[in-house]
């Protein structure tokens, strides 16, 4: 892949996430993902994580601000800052770095570097709320 190539396949990566979305066509199936937050995950966990966190933020408001975007071989380092309105009111904002690993033109394994405060502070309870709130709507509850 040619460099700037590698830098559209980077910001699909953040547009696709901003939608809650993990399309098929950037990743490898085997992609696997570790964050600081998060440790270790596989597809299914992770773009099970990116459904969670855009269902706690305001509709059209999970997009990532692009700071620089770097690629070398089958490297691509994004700095970007995120500042997301989640819909408990609170504000989730960040600086994140994004390591990638691109094979055969798709993202094959991906490690995010970010302030662990602001998932376990903010954005982890809105997610634990939102799962309590959907536990409790489904049928067959018990309680």
């Amino acid at each position: 892949m040619t460099t700037s190539e590698m830098h559209r396949l980077a910001r699909a990566f953040f547009s696709a996430v901003g939608r809650g979305q993990l399309p098929e066509e950037l990743v490898t199936p085997d992609m696997t993902a570790w964050t600081l937050s998060s440790g270790d995950a596989d597809l299914a966990r992770f773009a099970g994580g990116v459904k969670l966190l855009a269902a706690v933020v305001a509709p059209g408001a999970l997009v990532y601000d692009i700071d620089s975007i770097t690629a070398e071989g089958d490297r691509v380092i994004a700095e970007v800052r995120s500042d997301w309105p989640l819909l408990n009111g609170q504000r989730a904002c960040n600086h994140h770095v994004f390591a990638f690993r691109v094979r055969e033109g798709r993202i094959a394994r991906v490690a995010e570097y970010m302030d662990t405060a602001v998932p376990r502070d903010i954005i982890g309870p809105a997610i634990q709320a939102l799962l309590q709130q959907m536990s409790a709507q489904s049928p067959g509850d018990t309680r």
